[in-house]
């Protein structure tokens, strides 16, 4: 079912927020770029917004680089500003205190997952970039997800490296801004059977670890705007995900409807629950086929939602609007009876109240 009018992306609302929220405070600004995988390009990204902010007329520094550069990146990086590492006790860290007395509008800072050596000023540098922050400087820092704290284990099993300095996922979540560096791989050609298995399976891992870099990326997205609309008393969800609504009776083609909504929930990474209105008297043929129909659902790994209300559409509104349900799926007869001619019916109610959801109709 078409929409009446386009919703605005979740990003496009964060940005509106994020525009509104600038004007009214000074506080350090974060920015994270995000990438799944080393040589995807980041660095280069990272300092090439610093080169487009300088020529503009921002006042920028680079807070840190990793140990080696690419070579590309080396041009960029002598026109820049940089704010020498402090040497303590064989290893280096952050200066921050040099970075705060020079305050300038944008620190950018590479290599966000580092270990700071005994005697630095934190014990990691991620915390270093959150006194840069409260310090009133915008931050624009790289990670690769492979250094999510939480994530490290899942990604540890998918590639078998294991990396020992992370930075805690709440830490991501707080960024104001984040930016997925999605470059792909530059693969070499193999023509061995060997050489094209173990690429294939390369491919594969990539494939996996994108897919993991973009569903972050939405979180963060999604409990931001959240946030920011509970803070301001904005009593409607949006989402950066697709969440997904099947709506059951006890006649409901639910093959058909989960076979569908697994499809996209799987290509988009989508929310999927199934839920039914509670109806106190149903027959007991209709009690045992809804019965039969949740088992399926659940069987399928659905989450079960029950509703309650004297108005099927009503209820399932009120629960689509409060959760942020942006596909609703239901079943519809074909036959009309009297009360549908004179009342309506609850289909035809859904699509007449529904805003900022599509709705898929399917024949029972």
């Amino acid at each position: 079912m078409p929409l009446e009018k386009r919703r605005k992306t979740p990003e496009e609302f964060l940005r509106e927020c994020q525009a509104e929220e600038a004007a009214a405070t000074q506080q350090g600004h974060l920015k994270i770029i995000l990438g799944y995988a080393s040589g995807v390009g980041k660095t280069h990204r990272l300092l090439d917004e610093a080169r487009r902010r300088r020529e503009r007329g921002q006042d920028v520094i680079v807070g840190a680089m990793q140990p080696k550069v690419p070579s590309e990146v080396e041009p960029i990086l002598r026109k820049l500003e940089v704010i020498p590492l402090m040497s303590i006790d064989g290893g280096v860290a952050v200066d921050v205190n040099a970075i705060v007395r020079r305050h300038p509008m944008v620190c950018f800072i590479d290599g966000l997952a580092y270990d700071n050596p005994p005697g630095a000023r934190n014990p990691t540098r991620w915390q270093d970039v959150t006194d840069i922050l409260n310090a009133g400087i915008k931050v624009v820092a790289s990670i690769n997800i492979q250094y999510v704290a939480e994530l490290a284990p899942q990604i540890e099993a998918l590639t078998g490296k294991t990396v020992t300095q992370t930075v805690p996922i709440h830490f991501i979540q707080s960024a104001s801004e984040i930016e997925i560096v999605d470059a792909p791989l530059v693969e070499p050609i193999e023509r061995s059977p060997a050489g094209a298995f173990d690429a294939r399976n390369r491919q594969q891992r990539l494939s996996k670890l994108r897919e993991m870099t973009l569903v972050l990326a939405a979180d963060v997205v999604d409990q931001q705007l959240n946030a920011y609309l509970e803070e301001h008393g904005i009593h409607q969800q949006f989402g950066a995900h697709e969440r997904i609504l099947v709506c059951i009776t006890p006649r409901s083609n639910l093959a058909e409807m989960l076979e569908t909504a697994r499809t996209v929930a799987e290509r988009f990474h989508a929310e999927l629950t199934v839920a039914y209105v509670d109806q106190p008297n149903l027959s007991p043929a209709d009690r045992a086929a809804l019965d039969q129909r949740l088992e399926e659902a659940r069987r399928a790994g659905a989450r079960i939602e029950i509703l309650h209300g004297e108005s099927p559409s009503a209820a399932i509104l009120d629960f689509a609007n409060t959760h942020g349900v942006t596909q609703l799926f239901v079943g519809h007869s074909q036959r009309s009876g009297l009360r549908s001619r004179v009342w309506g019916n609850p289909v035809d109610a859904l699509i007449a109240r529904s805003r900022g959801m599509d709705i898929r109709v399917f024949p029972q």
